[in-house]
């Protein structure tokens, strides 16, 4: 039977430096994704890649006293380097020095020149390096840029332009006809409202002022910019050729998903769709749009110094542990957050005790009570079904959440199949069956159960854990793997033997690994004018709002031992903060206090508690942390 192709793509990730975790979240979500779609039977394309051009590169090479192409050599290396390590299974890796796309992006340029949706002019405006993109005064941001907030400069140079509101009302149409196309829904009505309803002015698609670019073959001055060079990756790695695509480009496009960040949600939504249009090909059938990940509540910068590699991390607690974490820490809209001690707690919660102490006492108990022998179900309860009926829905409800691309959602509803398994230990108690031969037919049954309740967690945690997946499938000595066989509870083979019980996931001492986190970040410290302190502008504190709130509700946080879920009162609302506070302090001893709140801090989500802010607390050689206390000031006082 001839399979349903699927085809899958990251955004192609810039060579300007050596990625971090927070960059690598998208291609282990694509990976899950295009793994599940595989375990379900489709025949799947999935390509990530590198985008190597524009003038920033030239500018990192120029630094860096080497050649741009020596500069994004090694950079593209790390990038597919970490690509491997997160054990990720792409089909295709482009990057748009290739020779083929270069060949291949000059002949989309000329055709769109030649059919008159490319024609040539003069640009004059304010230009964002980092961000390569031309800006209006009127859309500047407090006169920086609105997508970076970096400094602008004035820019004036010749260029061709591709005629987007020549396509607007097409587009408009395409989307309204395509309710899915933009996904999800709040990303969709930012696009619509705030970009293509106020009008679409012509996009600057080629450059004079610097050469790192594919040169326009019939205008040598100008490179192609880096939209459509970028953008084109997503055909030419299929085999696309405006003189005669290829029987794979034939095969796979349009593409099922782009998975990209919302950072260039406006590129995928607004200038790949008309480049198509204007090609003549079809359209991807979906854009989904992921948030950001970021560290504590910030955004990760090399220079504010919160930057956390995934080589690191994997070093620390190991590849899956690292996949689960980025899949299961991010909210499906708001931004997810990272930080050792949240990452620490995770493994040790979840992993280590939920999922880990699972199989570990189930495969124990087999080989303790039945010498490893798997006997068939015999005596039957009620409980067990209310165990088989969980896994079975559980099945249905994965396949709908990611179908939804919730991905956090769907890992938890695996979870929770592990967290319905160990209280269904405690309720049969087979260590009390286990006293009385009379109850070795219920024993047997109970642990058969277990098993099979092991078997649909390993398989359908696959995608995500594919490491951990085949040790559990390895411990309980199952060969009954397939997607297929989750349609119904019963397929564990009986009369076969476990293996040993192996722990998946050793507990970390979370404190000693800080503390040698801690000290190697020390060591590490650049040192300013100010002694160890990086500096900032006056404009940058200003930025900043303190007021004093009153806390008034106080309860720990579940899933995080260190975490404490403040519920302020800031003069003019309520709102909740999450603080790493808990092993300074109880509940009780702060409800009522007066601290000082930073108001205008963007809210993350820390361990499942949506946190709007942050309170100032000192570091304390004597008491490690004390919060600051401000009982004698009015609460909503702004602190100036």
């Amino acid at each position: 039977m001839c399979k349903k192709p699927y085809y899958i793509t990251t955004a192609i990730a810039y060579t300007s430096r050596k990625p971090h975790i927070g960059n690598s979240y998208e291609i282990v979500l694509t990976d899950a994704i295009a793994r599940y779609k595989r375990m379900q039977g489709y025949d799947v394309f999935f390509l990530t890649g590198t985008d190597e051009h524009g003038q920033k590169i030239e500018e990192y090479a120029k630094a860096d006293g080497v050649t741009p192409k020596e500069y994004v050599d090694k950079v593209a290396g790390q990038i597919r380097e970490t690509c491997d390590l997160l054990n990720t299974t792409y089909d295709h890796f482009i990057r748009t020095t290739d020779d083929y796309h270069e060949k291949v992006v000059q002949k989309i340029f000329k055709k769109l020149y030649e059919q008159g949706d490319v024609y040539k002019s003069e640009y004059e405006g304010m230009y964002c390096t980092p961000c390569e993109s031309f800006w209006t005064e009127s859309q500047l941001v407090d006169g920086k840029c609105p997508d970076c907030g970096r400094e602008v400069k004035k820019a004036k140079e010749e260029a061709y332009f591709l005629k987007l509101s020549k396509y607007q009302d097409r587009l408009v149409k395409f989307i309204e006809d395509n309710p899915d196309f933009i996904y999800p829904e709040t990303r969709k009505k930012e696009m619509v409202n705030n970009f293509i309803k106020p009008g679409l002015q012509d996009l600057c698609v080629s450059r004079t002022s610097f050469k790192w670019g594919v040169p326009v073959d019939f205008d040598p001055n100008h490179v192609v910019y880096v939209w459509i060079d970028a953008l084109s990756n997503y055909i030419t790695a299929l085999g696309y050729d405006p003189d005669g695509s290829s029987d794979k480009y034939k095969k796979y496009w349009p593409a099922d998903a782009h998975i990209i960040g919302k950072d260039i949600l406006r590129f995928h939504t607004i200038y790949w769709p008309i480049m198509l249009m204007a090609l003549g090909e079809p359209l991807p059938k979906q854009v989904f749009g992921h948030p950001w990940l970021l560290f504590g509540a910030d955004k990760m910068s090399k220079s504010r110094g919160n930057v956390i590699y995934a080589d690191d991390l994997i070093k620390l607690i190991g590849v899956d542990a690292v996949r689960y974490y980025l899949l299961s820490e991010m909210p499906y809209t708001s931004d997810g957050s990272i930080t050792y001690e949240t990452v620490f707690e995770r493994y040790n919660s979840d992993l280590a005790n939920t999922l880990g102490n699972l199989v570990n006492r189930t495969v124990a108990m087999s080989n303790k009570y039945f010498n490893g022998e798997i006997l068939p179900p015999a005596e039957e309860a009620s409980i067990d079904d209310e165990l088989s009926n969980l896994a079975l829905e559980t099945v249905k409800r994965v396949d709908k959440l990611l179908g939804e691309y919730r991905v956090s959602d769907a890992l938890d509803a695996i979870f929770n199949l592990a967290r319905r398994s160990n209280k269904y230990i405690d309720e049969t108690a087979p260590w009390i069956l286990a006293k009385d031969d009379a109850n070795s037919a219920r024993l047997g049954t109970v642990l058969y159960n277990l098993l099979e309740s092991i078997r649909f967690i390993a398989i359908l945690v696959s995608p995500f854990m594919p490491d951990t997946a085949s040790a559990i499938l390895q411990q309980i000595n199952c060969n009954v793997t397939s997607y297929e066989t989750l349609q119904s509870f019963g397929g564990l083979a009986a009369g076969n033997r476990v293996g040993t019980a192996t722990p998946l996931f050793a507990r970390l001492d979370s404190e000693k690994l800080l503390e040698e986190i801690k000290a190697k970040a020390d060591a590490e410290k650049p040192r300013g004018k100010i002694e160890g302190l990086a500096q900032i502008g006056i404009d940058d504190f200003a930025k900043v709002e303190l007021r004093v709130g009153e806390i008034k509700a106080c309860e720990p946080v579940k899933k995080a031992k260190k975490l404490l879920k403040l519920t302020i009162d800031d003069g003019r609302s309520q709102r909740t903060v999450a603080s790493g506070i808990a092993q300074y302090y109880k509940p009780d001893e702060l409800v009522g206090k007066k601290i000082i709140l930073v108001a205008n801090l963007k809210p993350a989500k820390l361990c499942g508690v949506e946190s709007a802010g942050m309170i100032l607390a000192a570091d304390s050689e004597k008491n490690g942390v004390q919060v600051i206390f401000v009982d004698d000031m009015e609460t909503g006082a702004k602190i100036r």
